[in-house]
């Protein structure tokens, strides 16, 4: 009987978070540098949150199906139907870490910054002029993924899912913070990904139009994520504080759980 309702209830849960994602889904923020017509929405900011309260699985059901309610909707297509993937990553990364599961977000976001790495559409370095130097010079262009990496492999990202259980502010803001760092980054390579083969290697645009639009994103993709992320937490804290006690219990129940 108690299956029964967690069952009903999970259900619930899923189907009323998936029309709030389906709505901040249908809401712009940044055009997509490249994309005709596409942008990032609004939902880029639930994406972690989903995963906190859900769980890495019933957030990313979620998730899925929130952008599919969105695509019935009139909501452009943009990668062939894999328009999910990029927040489902997110969910799936912050929902294993608020459950103190580090194995699997660490394996997939170096299996998305390798692969990131070495596909052929990928600009690794971008050319700058600094004033005062001549000539240019060559920066990294996943520098801000390769530091969101290194907090995801240290005690950072441990530290994060405990802090979700604080009642301290300055902890659970803390928490937050370094969950949807961690997330919106990978979201990011596995957008990027998806763009480099869905509009590089299957709908033809060529390699080296790719290095100039990747000298673009290279100056805007840090305030977009800044953006998202700062949103969250501000969305964060007070839903976190009105879940309070239910999602401190259970967090430890998951924690606990085989």
């Amino acid at each position: 009987m108690n299956s029964k309702r967690v069952s009903t209830k999970a259900i619930a849960s899923i189907a009323v978070l998936s029309v709030v994602y389906f709505i901040f889904r249908m809401l712009p923020t940044f055009p997509m540098i490249g994309v005709s017509g596409g942008t990032f929405t609004l939902a880029d900011v639930l994406a972690p949150l989903y995963g906190v309260i859900l769980g890495p699985y019933m957030g990313a059901a979620t998730v899925i199906i929130g952008t599919f309610l969105a695509i019935a909707a009139g909501k452009p297509i943009i990668f062939l139907g894999l328009d999910f993937l990029p927040a489902t990553v997110n969910t799936l990364m912050v929902g294993f870490l608020a459950r103190k599961r580090r194995i699997q977000p660490i394996s997939l976001n170096i299996a998305l910054f390798t692969l990131f790495l070495l596909h052929p559409y990928t600009a690794i370095t971008v050319p700058a002029h600094i004033p005062g130097l001549k000539g240019e010079i060559q920066l990294f262009y996943p520098w801000l993924h390769l530091v969101a990496l290194i907090i995801l492999i240290s005690p950072l990202s441990g530290k994060a899912g405990e802090w979700l259980n604080k009642k301290s502010t300055a902890k659970l803001s803390a928490a937050i913070i370094l969950l949807s760092l961690m997330g919106t980054m990978a979201q990011h390579l596995a957008g990027n990904l998806l763009y480099e083969t869905v509009w590089g290697m299957f709908l033809g645009k060529a390699p080296e139009a790719f290095k100039l639009l990747w000298y673009t994103i290279f100056w805007i993709y840090p305030a977009e994520r800044a953006f998202i992320i700062v949103v969250t937490t501000l969305i964060g804290i007070p839903l976190l504080r009105i879940a309070g006690q239910w999602l401190r219990e259970q967090l430890r129940e998951e924690v606990k759980a085989p």
